[in-house]
């Protein structure tokens, strides 16, 4: 600490002081105070002192230097205490909680949002959504609870007037899940009056000056809060800049915000105005809808409306003034005008054996069930907030066995210890409260660690501390103490009196030390007879007014008031009143008094912060007068005197800073030790330990119990810690090999397993196929087609490869079946359709495969009956003179000639060549062209039967086949299939092209010839067209 604070900054630990005094505790305090350090050590406490103007300690820079820090590597903070306390819960998995301690104006209110958003910017750093969306609602939370939970007091600006104590859940990587408020004593009396100089709860201002114009015209409100009688007295001071909590440091002065996250309010929010939008967001962002923010609205200003009404007497009849005013009401409450009339003036009494008696109220007793109502609305307002924020922050589907353990961490803000001009049962009821609260610091920081050290057998000087187990047996004891006897006077038969209630605190206290009254003590002038009595302290003696303590202890609200808010039509409202559902005949049991609730909630409090590991931030207020620079030492010594902090300082010097069970502190740092790692074989966990620190050097700073090992100064922890961090990433290494070695093994054995399995798998898939195929294909031999029919079992995918082949196989073989059973004087014509299938297969529509093919159609006399025999005298005299071999094809054909005209001719192709004919004149041979220099054929896809002869001469011969028998005969194929085998057994090629476009050569010139359809055609023409020929042939 030497290092990061100069001398000129005091001590940054009161432990380190010269001398244990009053006078060296105090100037230490001053000094720090007056060079800005408002917070100082006490071991583990933090005292901090409100400073009353703006300082530069809450920036992010500030949390990272903080972050993950130990608590005494850095100068005093709030921070330090919050990553401590975050770090004990992460590591240990531990609950930890916060405890925020001082009198009113302090900055309890202010440390707890630090607190707050400190844990918010170190958690959560994968930016998870839901995580984030719980840290947006427990920041948001402070704001709404502020508005309707604090208020302007002369002591504070932004006093809590309620008790508040909150437990954040996290899950096992230390990031929030959910949350739980806890409020405790709403001091609802201050909606009906306050003190003067003092304002009511912030809500009713923020409403008044920041809503909209139109929504306050809708309300039937105005601006000037003085209109209203529970706002009047709050109307006289400077309400614009009152609201005070949203926007004030510790002491309630105006601070920066700072953009470490969403802040709960504005830095503009320096008014009630920027608060009630400050409130609106918040309330939005929290899961409020619309709809439940309006009935807010219209609550509160049912609540200011309520206030106004007057009552009258008229003969023996109590009436409302301004029955407008109940109009009004009723429509924001959305209840039955009638209905509201009659709760205000009278209350309904069951009479026994079912009869119902009306009973009408005097004006007094008219305007007290006004003002109980009052209360009643606006607690229970508050109640349904924090029901409703608690819903919003829920920890949502989180079980613990797949999530794992859930830690919390508590921060406990509620209100000072307090002495008001005028102490009522508030004050009373708080000031209980801060003795438990006392009385726990007691047990846990002085009592508990004396009788540690003597029970662990450490030697140890007794210290001698105050302890007010007195006072808060007088407040609580059963039967005998205050509360018990105010429960008493509530429940006693007939008129019991708030003096007759302090008479008999007089008879029965009268003995105790602690408690006095003017008539115990008749020459105390300062007290009233039949008034005040005094109780002393802890923190002071505080004189109380016994005024309005049965009636607040009773919290009187007649029935008939719970029934018409629970029929109202607005659903929040009617939310708000379950109660109101009991018929006014039903029995039920006598409720719990107010003190008595009271009692119940602190006591279950105090247990809840005992069974935790706590954390301590003793608040200061420096002055009265909320100066930066004015420290008060009487009024500063007093609160230090009554906290106990001096009494704390002498047990931490002669104390110890860190305490842990053996096998716990090895569980810890084993690691750093070789004697200990990974398991030590000693005769116990304490001789481990103290081999683990004398190996370190650290046997002077240390003392060994029974069962526990005592460090004396946190550098010691430090140290360790360090090792330990140097060490843990060594170790995480060695323990991922060894884990991803064994995962790496055990997917080995599975994959070994899994590839077994599939082999065998495979295996049997094989066989049943290969069972299959042969059952299936056994007997194709003696089908008739062969096997052509039997369809192919589904293969597995390791055997497809293999059916294609074998269906290529099983297609050959069949093939050579069929073969073998032809003649071989028809091996020729099968040889050309397969031929002509490739060329021509999925080219051309037709060509002619399925009948059998005559090749020469011009000798056959079904054909060409009138010169079959001509043709057949011509075609012996020209095979004498040219002497082919065979006809591959002879047809009738219609031909183009050199005019571009259409004529009638025939072709016959020979092994030689080919000739055209001229059957008018005999088969006259017109042209012959040599089969060798034909170089390719063109046809189209249709049915057209257009060839054309390509040749080497670039003179092509373009001819359509007609006169066939049957019409409509497709030879196209025929004479294609015929020229391609024929070249096949010449080894020579012919090349086939499918085109509905044939490109020609045609006397020296390209010409294109194309096929078009015409229906009324009777016969193929040519004809000229724009680019060359085309052929119309007859059909659809």
């Amino acid at each position: 600490m030497a290092e990061l604070e100069g001398p000129e900054f005091g001590k940054a630990d009161f432990v380190l002081l010269d001398e244990v005094t009053m006078e060296q505790f105090l100037e230490n305090l001053r000094l720090r105070f007056s060079q800005g350090c408002i917070y100082t050590y006490i071991g583990e406490v933090v005292v901090a002192v409100n400073p009353y103007q703006a300082l530069a300690l809450y920036g992010p820079p500030m949390v990272e230097r903080y972050r993950g820090r130990e608590l005494y590597e850095r100068p005093p903070h709030l921070f330090a205490l919050a990553d401590a306390a975050y770090k004990a819960m992460k590591r240990r998995a531990k609950d930890t909680c916060i405890v925020i301690s001082g009198e009113s104006g302090a900055g309890k209110t202010e440390a707890s949002k630090y607190i707050m958003q400190y844990i918010a910017a170190i958690t959560n750093p994968t930016q998870r959504t839901e995580v984030e969306r719980v840290k947006n609602v427990l920041l948001k939370s402070n704001c709404v609870l502020e508005a309707f939970g604090n208020a302007k007091t002369n002591r504070n600006d932004n006093s809590s007037r309620f008790g508040k104590y909150m437990d954040i859940n996290f899950d096992f990587k230390g990031d929030p899940t959910g949350g739980h408020v806890h409020n405790y004593l709403l001091e609802k009396s201050r909606v009906l009056q306050q003190q003067p100089g003092e304002r009511n709860f912030h809500a009713f201002y923020q409403l008044l000056l920041g809503a909209p114009a139109a929504l306050l015209t809708s309300l039937h409100l105005c601006r000037d809060p003085s209109t209203y009688c529970y706002t009047r007295e709050g109307a006289q001071g400077d309400v614009s800049g009152a609201a005070g909590g949203p926007g004030r440091d510790q002491g309630g002065q105006a601070r920066r915000s700072w953009p470490l996250m969403p802040s709960p309010w504005p830095q503009a929010c320096t008014d009630d105005a920027s608060g009630y939008r400050a409130v609106e967001e918040a309330m939005a962002v929290i899961g409020f809808s619309p709809e439940e923010i309006g009935s807010v609205r219209r609550i509160l200003a049912a609540i200011l409306h309520l206030g106004n009404l007057r009552f009258t007497q008229e003969e023996e009849t109590t009436l409302v003034e301004d029955t407008s005013g109940v109009s009004v009401l009723a429509e924001l409450t959305a209840t039955a005008p009638d209905s509201l009339h009659r709760a205000l003036l009278a209350r309904t009494v069951a009479a026994g054996a079912g009869e119902l008696i009306e009973k009408g109220h005097s004006p007094k007793e008219a305007a007290y069930a006004r003002d109980a109502c009052a209360k009643a609305i606006y607690e229970r307002l508050f109640c349904w907030i924090v029901g409703r924020i608690n819903a919003g922050i829920a920890a949502r589907e989180y079980d613990a066995r797949v999530h794992g353990k859930s830690t919390v961490i508590g921060v406990l803000d509620i209100y000072g210890f307090e002495i008001f001009d005028k102490n009522s049962f508030e004050q009373f009821c708080i000031n209980y409260c801060n003795e438990k609260l006392q009385q726990l610091f007691i047990e846990l920081i002085l009592r508990q660690e004396q009788a540690e050290y003597q029970r662990e057998g450490i030697t140890w000087q007794t210290i001698e501390y105050f302890s007010n187990e007195p006072i808060v047996e007088l407040v609580e004891q059963p039967h005998r103490g205050i509360l018990a006897l105010l429960d008493e006077a509530c429940l006693a038969a007939g008129t019991v009196t708030d003096s007759l209630f302090l008479a008999s605190m007089d008879t029965r206290l009268g003995h105790h030390a602690h408690y006095t009254s003017r008539k115990l003590c008749p020459t105390d002038k300062t007290m009233e007879f039949n008034r005040d009595f005094r109780i002393k302290h802890y923190a002071g003696d505080v004189t109380y007014s016994v005024e309005g303590f049965l009636d607040k202890n009773k919290d009187t609200l007649f029935q008939d008031f719970k029934r018409l808010f629970y029929n109202s039509a607005d659903p929040v409202l009617r939310a708000m009143w379950p109660d109101g559902e009991q018929s006014i005949t039903e029995v039920t049991k006598r409720p719990l008094t107010t003190g008595t609730l009271f009692k119940n909630s602190i006591v279950a409090l105090v247990e809840n912060l005992a069974c935790k590991e706590p954390y301590y931030v003793r608040c200061i207020k420096p002055n009265d007068q909320k100066s930066p620079t004015l420290f008060d030492m009487e009024r500063c010594q007093h609160q230090v005197s009554y906290l106990g902090l001096l009494e704390n300082v002498r047990v931490r010097r002669a104390g110890f800073a860190y305490r842990q069970p053996y096998h716990r502190f090895l569980l810890r740092y084993k690691m750093t030790c070789e004697y200990t790692w990974p398991n030590h074989l000693m005769a116990s966990d304490r001789e481990a330990t103290q081999a683990l620190l004398e190996q370190h050097g650290f046997q002077d700073d240390v003392a060994y119990g029974h069962t526990k090992v005592f460090i004396r100064t946190p550098r010691t922890l430090v140290c360790l810690e360090q090792e330990r961090a140097q060490l843990i990433p060594i170790i995480v290494l060695l323990l991922q090999k060894a884990w991803r070695g064994a995962l790496a093994r055990r997917r080995c054995r599975y994959l070994r397993a899994a590839y077994t399995i599939m082999a065998c798998y495979k295996r049997h898939k094989v066989r049943a196929y290969l069972h299959e195929l042969l059952r299936r294909f056994q007997a194709v031999r003696t089908l008739p087609d062969f096997g052509k029919s039997v369809v192919w079992p589904e293969p597995p995918a390791v055997l497809a490869h293999f059916q294609d082949a074998s269906q290529r196989l099983f297609r050959r073989w069949r093939a050579r079946q069929i073969i073998k059973n032809i003649p071989p004087s028809e091996m020729g014509q099968i040889r050309a359709k397969v031929a002509a299938m490739v060329a021509l297969g999925g080219l051309r529509e037709a060509w002619g495969c399925q009948r059998t093919w005559a090749r020469d159609y011009l000798s056959s006399p079904s054909e060409n009956p009138a010169l079959a025999l001509l043709f057949a005298r011509r075609l012996q005299s020209l095979k004498d003179k040219v002497h082919f071999g065979s006809v591959l094809f002879s047809c009738h054909v219609r031909k183009i000639n050199r005019f571009g005209k259409s004529q009638d001719r025939a072709i016959l192709v020979t092994d030689q060549h080919v000739y055209k004919l001229d059957p008018r004149k005999r088969y006259l041979m017109m042209r012959a062209i040599p089969l060798s220099t034909v170089t390719g054929l063109s046809v189209t896809s249709c049915r057209a039967q257009l060839v054309v002869f390509h040749t080497q001469s670039q003179e092509d011969l373009a001819v359509c086949l007609h006169k066939m028998q049957p019409v409509g005969d497709n030879r196209v194929g025929e004479l294609v299939g015929v020229l391609l085998e024929h070249c096949r057994a010449t080894k020579r090629e012919l090349q086939v092209r499918v085109s509905d476009c044939i490109q020609l050569s045609f006397r020296g010139h390209r010409r294109l010839l194309t096929v078009e359809t015409r229906p009324n055609a009777a016969t193929p023409d040519f004809s000229k067209s724009r680019n060359g020929f085309v052929l119309y042939w007859p059909g659809k």
